[in-house]
């Protein structure tokens, strides 16, 4: 019991700063992963990206992990080589990736060989080509291309970060406050949404005059890449530190990740074999098939269903100045609502009014400055304030599997609410941004109940020994929709709006008026059936947990 007090997790601030460090990680990958989704129109109008194309290279962050199985033998590189080197491993492949869409995108790139080659190269893909899962076609700009290379390549260290991220939170939160650690990872991860959100248009148009005849040729989306390199780099520091951290943790422990339980190909027979596995891999699949696509499009999206008008060029909420402050009023939002959930009595209430006012702020701002983008940047506040909530209750209380089942109605109702009700609401400037703000921000709560309540339960699942495999076997079912569904919304876009295609294609209008004038309601009834999808599986799996006794439905401290 005396050696216990010595062991670095069993130290409250230690774990959690440890938990910082894996977090911050994540919140700069994030930030990368969807750094071109508040400027699609913008690669409409200067790189010649139609929908399809954009949705293409989308879905090529996962293309790798699905087809070359990537994803599985990441999962055995976690469990044979452990956290430390998987991470550093992750940190790096992000990196790379990352430095070869910025190039594509670049002005360096434009007119080049390279751009040349890959313009009359890779049109058609045997095999692939035939089963319809090319990550190419015919007609696909070079510079598509390329970048789909780069965020394949950075597809693989992503999501090897996250399932080395999840393994790293079990390895030092176990028997402990496992599900309010992974939501609150979680939590931090998603403000790197909003960051892309409100920061890449503004990086992308930095020095570009809107009202100008030569705006077009002054945005550089090459910029709002090139910030993401930069926190990739960060993120690699951060896998560093914590690669110490975790090396003193065993050498107090005595654990050897690598040696104690070696990892054998049959082990995945005990997961593979599990009901409850199988219902949570699927839930997975389908509830975050609905949320990230969905990011990917969710800008234009309300770009094509608001009545925006940009403020002057003159005045203050046209200026740059303006985004960093809202920006930081999105940061006291966050730490307010978050810190309140560890605050008791008077204090509690004193911090969650403080954030609500500064929610309220902020929307405002939003409002003003007329921007797609601010606005669905609200996405993730919501969630920040209310996973603890959630952590903390499935850590205590339990009832997981009933949270994913309310996730799934609320998924329902915002993606019905976007495809439906929103549209009305064309030409009430004020009203259609009150609902979509207060449709975002369910939706952000909505996907809050995942990692609350989703993730904690897979090491209820499986043995301790393949838990790395395990996660990257949900990661790649995971993968597959998070291939398939930008494909798809970008494809349907297109089909479901020949007049727009036809009449862009004729020169009747312009490529930037052509990427705000979709209509989005098939892709959101599609997603709206994902999630239906979902509460099924849900009510099957908690039906599963009670005959079964899984224990999805029990506290994760035992008391």
């Amino acid at each position: 019991m005396t050696d216990k007090i010595t062991v670095l997790r069993d130290k409250a601030a230690v774990r959690w700063t440890a938990l910082v460090f894996l977090a911050f990680a994540m919140f700069c990958s994030y930030i990368f992963m969807d750094i071109l989704s508040p400027i699609k129109d913008l690669m409409q109008s200067t790189r010649g990206w139609s929908s399809t194309a954009f949705g293409t290279m989308q879905g090529s962050e996962t293309f790798l992990n699905v087809f070359i199985f990537f994803l599985i033998f990441a999962g055995i590189i976690l469990d044979k080589m452990g956290v430390r080197f998987t991470a550093i491993l992750s940190g790096a492949v992000m990196l790379i990736g990352a430095c070869i869409k910025w190039y594509a995108v670049s002005e360096s790139f434009i007119g080049s060989g390279l751009e040349g080659w890959f313009t009359t190269h890779l049109n058609y893909i045997p095999v692939f080509q035939e089963l319809g899962i090319s990550p190419f076609y015919e007609g696909m700009p070079a510079s598509a291309k390329v970048a789909s290379v780069g965020f394949m390549i950075f597809g693989c260290g992503v999501e090897m970060a996250g399932i080395t991220v999840s393994r790293g939170i079990v390895k030092w939160f176990k028997g402990r406050e496992m599900a309010l650690a992974m939501g609150s990872e979680m939590a931090l991860a998603r403000l790197g949404v909003a960051t892309c959100m409100i920061f890449s248009p503004l990086i992308a148009k930095w020095g570009a005059d809107e009202a100008s005849a030569t705006f077009l040729q002054d945005v550089n989306v090459a910029n709002s890449v090139a910030f993401g390199v930069i926190l990739l780099m960060i993120a690699l520091i951060m896998f560093i530190i914590y690669f110490f951290m975790d090396k003193k943790l065993d050498a107090q422990t005595g654990e050897a990740e690598e040696k104690d339980d070696p990892f054998r190909i049959k082990d995945l027979g005990g997961i593979l074999s599990s009901w409850g596995f199988w219902l949570v891999a699927l839930l997975c699949v389908l509830y975050y098939s609905a949320i990230f696509p969905f990011q990917k499009y969710a800008v234009n999206m309300l770009q094509c269903n608001l009545t925006l008008t940009p403020p002057e060029t003159t005045s203050f909420w046209a200026s740059n100045t303006v985004t960093f402050i809202q920006y930081g009023i999105m940061l006291f939002v966050a730490a307010f609502s978050f810190i309140s959930n560890f605050r008791k009595g008077v204090q509690k209430y004193v911090f969650l009014g403080i954030a609500v006012v500064a929610l309220i702020v902020y929307c405002y701002m939003g409002y003003m400055r007329q921007s797609a983008a601010a606005i669905f940047a609200v996405f993730p506040l919501l969630a920040v304030g209310i996973t603890p909530i959630l952590g903390k209750y499935v850590d205590t209380k339990g009832k997981a599997a009933s949270m994913l089942m309310i996730g799934s109605i609320l998924l329902i109702v915002c993606h019905l609410t976007f495809a439906f009700l929103l549209p009305l609401c064309q030409g009430s400037a004020i009203g259609g941004v009150i609902l979509a703000y207060i449709t975002i921000l369910v939706l952000g709560a909505s996907f809050s109940l995942v990692p609350a309540s989703l993730w904690p339960s897979v090491p209820k699942l499986v043995d301790q020994k393949v838990i790395g495999s395990a996660y990257a076997l949900i990661f790649w079912i995971q993968n597959i929709g998070l291939w398939l569904f930008p494909l798809l919304i970008g494809k349907i876009l297109d089909k479901t709006n020949p007049q727009v295609v036809s009449d862009l294609n004729a020169g009747i209008i312009t490529a930037e008026e052509a990427a705000t004038s979709y209509n989005y309601t098939v892709p959101l009834l599609m997603l709206a059936l994902l999630g239906v999808a979902a509460l099924i599986l849900g009510i099957v799996l908690k039906g599963v947990d009670k005959k079964k006794k899984l224990g999805l439905e029990l506290p994760n401290i035992k008391s």
